[in-house]
């Protein structure tokens, strides 16, 4: 009852969108990727594919949080012959459905060697909001 008379609150006092953009912001989860690029990519390939992905994520409605680029590691066992790869983080905020839509480009993609997905719970998420901040601040000590 109390959820229905809300509703009709807002629908009759505010602009129809105002819902929508309530709704699509309750139900964000943060997320984080890890996908790891083929090594025989050029650097501005490499680039390219990564713009790939983040503009999907933001045509899909997610907010990018965080991006880091890993470089050129060494993979922990050979996958399809190869034995490094270019890692890539991106965390970002978005609804669960847009996941399906990643997953399905991150596997189409010859490009993509491997990725993984996750939801992070709110103390993996506080986790990586000091990380970033540790890591942005050591950035500006390194700077001065």
């Amino acid at each position: 009852m109390y959820l229905f008379v809300s509703y009709e609150i807002i629908t009759t006092f505010a602009p129809q969108n105002f819902l929508l953009i309530n709704i699509k912001q309750r139900f964000m989860n943060n997320y984080e990727t890890v996908f790891i690029l083929t090594p025989v990519l050029s650097d501005a390939q490499m680039k390219e594919a990564v713009e790939k992905f983040t503009n999907l994520l933001k045509a899909q409605g997610a907010e990018i949080v965080n991006e880091e680029n890993w470089g050129l590691r060494k993979l922990a066992y050979p996958i399809d012959k190869k034995t490094t790869g270019f890692y890539q983080l991106v965390e970002f905020k978005a609804d669960p459905s847009v996941i399906a839509t990643l997953e399905l480009n991150f596997r189409r993609d010859e490009r993509v060697i491997r990725f993984l997905t996750f939801r992070q719970d709110k103390y993996a998420a506080e986790y990586a909001a000091k990380r970033r901040n540790l890591k942005s601040s050591k950035e500006t000590v390194k700077e001065n």
